[in-house]
């Protein structure tokens, strides 16, 4: 009776989460919901399943109706992105990572990509730590939040790196793919984005186009700004498909069979709803990001439109980081904190990160994003206390409780989906 009473608490506090998020502002970059077609998916029994191996010759027998779900994610992602080739093995956008380092380099190959105190992904480290690879950082313009385009030719010119990983996990603008295509090209080397964070907007054309740009491979996750499983996804040209394909099932031995049925009902979605949703997503930031900069909070590049993604960069003073986001948990409102390129060292931070993209899904547009600005401004200024913030927070999200943007729109964001009913 003790496990199954533990058993039972573990459900009780997943089902506390669900209320305690639905009273909150997620404005967490890096997060989104999903629908509830994708959740009925992901609670299947393809989440007990293998399908080791390739479409229509597993090692495992069963797979049939496996193989007919992914043969059409192979369909809908190609018609969506407008990629040569497509491998959704991956687990995660790291793993995605891992997966073409094993695929592009060689234990002492060197790769170029932002380091994590210029925006850069932590897996961009690790994945090049675990693979033995050198990483350079590539130089960061700080008053334009992004790679410095002379200083990255020089520097690639220079070290002649095997890899130009192009993305970031903090990214407000387009990066320079096209304008870094020729250098890598002359050094033979393969030009890669990591698309994690943009990935819903690229598919809704709202931001920049890689691939057409001039990248061979494009990393992601597809779970942020695009609204899927948490999962991970490789776009590439033929000439790296091999390659990648092998390098995948050398180190995913079970791609999770039931997150390939949600990306496949996502990838639907996208087709139908991306444009729209995508479009809103960056009203909401630039909106978002002026409101702030009006109520004297300093967002970075006000200059240049604060931001042409999902994201903004809010610098709350030296170190303060951690204390400012969490004086905005206290009021229910969910950030992370992150260093400034100018920072000492990443657990010092200076800034706070917000996303729009859940707030997108759940319906907010212009108007609200007044309000956030408002509710955001009281707990980093001080005008309120984060308690009667808090008050605020639930009923701003009281009107906005339903995914839009999917197939079953108006759908309940937070329900707890009960299975046993």
């Amino acid at each position: 009776m003790q496990y199954e009473s533990m058993a039972r608490e573990v459900i009780q506090n997943v089902r506390r989460h669900h209320e305690y998020r639905s009273q909150c502002l997620n404005l967490i970059a890096s997060e989104n919901v999903t629908s509830p077609l994708v959740r009925e998916v992901m609670a299947s029994d393809l989440g007990h399943r293998y399908a080791i191996g390739f479409l229509y010759t597993r090692m495992y027998r069963g797979c049939k109706y496996i193989d007919s779900i992914e043969e059409i994610t192979n369909y809908l992602a190609k018609a969506l992105l407008r990629a040569e080739h497509v491998n959704y093995v991956p687990t995660s956008g790291t793993v995605a990572n891992l997966v073409m380092f094993n695929a592009l380099t060689r234990p002492g190959d060197v790769v170029a990509a932002l380091s994590v105190m210029d925006g850069g992904h932590s897996s961009f480290r690790e994945c090049s730590r675990i693979h033995g690879v050198s990483m350079v950082p590539l130089p960061m313009d700080g008053a334009r939040y992004n790679v410095d385009v002379d200083e990255a030719e020089r520097l690639i010119t220079k070290v002649k790196p095997n890899v130009v990983l192009l993305g970031a996990s903090d990214i407000l603008f387009p990066h320079p793919v096209r304008e870094l295509r020729g250098v890598a090209d002359a050094v033979r080397a393969t030009l890669v984005y990591d698309a994690a964070h943009v990935f819903g907007l690229i598919a809704g054309g709202e931001f920049q186009d890689p691939l057409r740009e001039g990248a061979e491979i494009v990393t992601s996750s597809i779970h942020k700004t695009f609204f899927g499983p948490q999962g991970g996804i490789i776009l590439c040209t033929r000439k790296h498909a091999e390659a990648i394909d092998h390098s995948a099932w050398q180190m995913v031995n079970n791609h999770h069979i039931h997150r390939v049925a949600g990306l496949a009902i996502t990838l639907c979605e996208m087709l139908v709803f991306g444009k729209e949703y995508a479009q809103q997503v960056v009203r909401n930031a630039k909106a978002l990001g002026q409101a702030l900069h009006e109520r004297g909070v300093k967002v970075l590049c006000a200059d240049l439109g604060f931001t042409q993604s999902h994201q903004l960069i809010i610098d709350v003073g030296e170190k303060r980081g951690r204390e400012a986001s969490d004086l905005l948990e206290q009021a229910n409102i969910v950030t992370n904190p992150m260093p400034l390129p100018w920072d000492k060292d990443q657990e010092a931070g200076s800034a706070v990160r917000i996303g729009v993209q859940e707030i997108t899904r759940l319906g907010m547009e212009e108007s609200e994003m007044i309000q956030v600005a408002d509710l955001m401004a009281d707990v980093l200024q001080g005008g309120r206390e984060p308690a009667e913030v808090r008050a605020s927070v639930a009923q701003l999200m009281q009107s906005h409780q339903n995914i839009q943007y999917c197939f079953d729109a108006g759908a309940a964001a937070y329900e707890y989906f009960d299975l046993a009913k």
